[in-house]
């Protein structure tokens, strides 16, 4: 970092909780000394403070990455908004709570928030980010989120009166995201609902969507707009079935359900009276061949006796004969289950 110029003093200094520039913590280094082009460094820990804050942004005028995750940041350094080519922003685990200048950064493709304090109104940002392609949120404060599918009713016991005021004041709801975004994950929020916004034909390039570790009960039937979806993530909801317009995901390979409530009382299926969990049309019209119901009351022989499933065994078995998938499929066991 030496080779590169000192840049002009930033006119209002950035908040950070008080460390000084010599305090390890206990950062993935490596990693990060990788992107930040100084592979050969010695030094086994991160640093933090401000002369090191100062040094990233200085090297990132030169590869366009920037990684100030767990730098104890109260806010984005207001030099950071300067790096118009800027590609790749790593602010996670820090106490971040606005994204400030954000949309200046044009040529944002990924962005990593995950860890700090934002909440839905400081995402609104992230809309003017017109080629951002992976957006990471995991653990923030954005379940305040309404506009989803399945709001909580008013409080029955709250007055009429208060009521009235209450829905008279204008409540944020989750922005639009970018139409580039590929790869989303919210995981970690105490999402009561899937946002409207995210199951948007607009996002008809999202590949991957981690939603794990919400209090989602229920999945829209709007899901079936994210025609590139390959991968779905809602691992530790409090789902008990999905809806047959999951089927409609042609391109979806991936499934994870790990630790919902999905169960069944019989397996004698009908479609008014015991549907089942897991629609027919998610094993037979998609390219489903990786599911983990892991942690779920169901039996590996219930879910044998789901419609469909034998054509979700057939389908995997010639991946895995084919040898495709990069081995991922090493386990062929029945889904997690017992």
């Amino acid at each position: 970092w030496h080779r590169f110029l000192p840049l002009p003093k930033i006119p209002q200094p950035y908040r950070t909780t008080e460390h000084t520039s010599e305090t390890p913590s206990t950062s993935n280094a490596p990693k990060e000394d990788a992107e930040m082009g100084n592979v050969g460094s010695s030094q086994p820990k991160n640093k933090t403070g401000k002369k090191v804050v100062t040094q990233k942004i200085e090297t990132a005028q030169k590869t366009n990455v920037l990684s100030l995750t767990e730098h104890s940041l109260e806010e984005i350094p207001e030099h950071v908004f300067k790096l118009s080519s800027l590609r790749t922003l790593d602010l996670s685990k820090n106490k971040i709570q606005s994204l400030g200048n954000i949309s200046q950064l044009s040529q944002l493709k990924s962005l990593n928030c995950d860890d700090n304090r934002l909440n839905i109104v400081a995402l609104e940002p992230i809309s003017k980010l017109s080629k951002l392609q992976t957006l990471s949120l995991g653990k923030n404060r954005l379940h305040g989120t309404v506009g989803g599918m399945g709001n909580k009713k008013p409080n029955q016991q709250q007055p009429h009166k208060q009521q009235t005021q209450n829905a008279n004041v204008a409540t944020p709801s989750f922005p639009y995201l970018p139409e580039t975004i590929k790869q989303l994950k919210i995981h970690g929020n105490a999402l009561p609902s899937i946002p409207r916004q995210i199951c948007s034909v607009k996002l008809c390039r999202l590949e991957k969507l981690d939603l794990s570790d919400n209090n989602i009960a229920a999945v829209p039937s709007e899901i079936s707009n994210l025609v590139s979806l390959t991968e779905l993530n809602l691992d530790q909801n409090s789902l008990v079935s999905l809806p047959p317009q999951l089927g409609q995901l042609k391109k979806l390979k991936t499934l994870s359900l790990r630790r919902n409530h999905i169960r069944v009382t019989s397996t004698n299926f009908s479609p008014t009276t015991n549907p089942q969990p897991i629609p027919p049309s998610v094993f037979q019209d998609t390219m489903l061949i990786d599911l983990n119901l892991h942690g779920n009351g169901l039996r590996s022989g219930e879910l044998n006796e789901f419609v469909g499933f034998d054509a979700f065994l057939e389908r995997r078995k010639r991946v895995k004969d084919k040898n495709l998938y990069g081995g991922a499929l090493t386990d062929m066991g029945v889904c997690g289950l017992d």
